[in-house]
């Protein structure tokens, strides 16, 4: 049995993100919010840490997918 912790996203946010998911295969915020996690910590576990350039990347991703101001 998997152990779950909950993630606060302000409501604004989140019905933002259900609108971007609409017609995707994700079927849920959290699903979207799994998703981009696991490629976070496994881009971070191949390359033993991410540079400065890939986690401004990473962070303008998240910022045009609405998670990030």
């Amino acid at each position: 049995m998997t152990d779950y912790t909950t993630v606060s996203i302000p409501k604004d946010l989140a019905e933002r993100v259900e609108e971007t998911i609409e017609g995707t295969s994700f079927s849920s915020t959290s699903d979207l919010v799994r998703f981009l996690l696991r490629s976070i910590v496994i881009q971070h576990q191949k390359q033993g840490s991410l540079s400065e350039a890939e986690f401004d990347e990473i962070t303008d991703q998240l910022r045009d997918l609405g998670y990030l101001e």
